[in-house]
């Protein structure tokens, strides 16, 4: 498996993730590996805005009722 070496992060960068990693139950390594998965697995503004375009014709011709005014109606009873 691919490894990667991170060098000169600061001492506040280590101490967050440290503090960050004993909030978790994790080691530093594992604490680090998820925070790069997370950010890996994130979409790029480009991936966002493909995918919202996409949802935006797929239901751009629909006509969608005041959820507010259900949920209203539904508290009153």
């Amino acid at each position: 498996m691919p490894q990667l070496l991170v060098r000169d992060l600061d001492d506040r960068t280590i101490r967050r993730l440290k503090a960050r990693a004993r909030h978790h139950g994790r080691s530093l390594q594992k604490e680090a590996k998820t925070v790069l998965e997370e950010a890996a697995a994130s979409l790029t503004m480009a991936e966002a805005r493909r995918l919202a375009e996409r949802w935006r014709r797929r239901l751009g011709r629909r006509r969608f009722g005041d959820s507010a005014a259900l949920v209203r109606a539904d508290r009153r009873r």
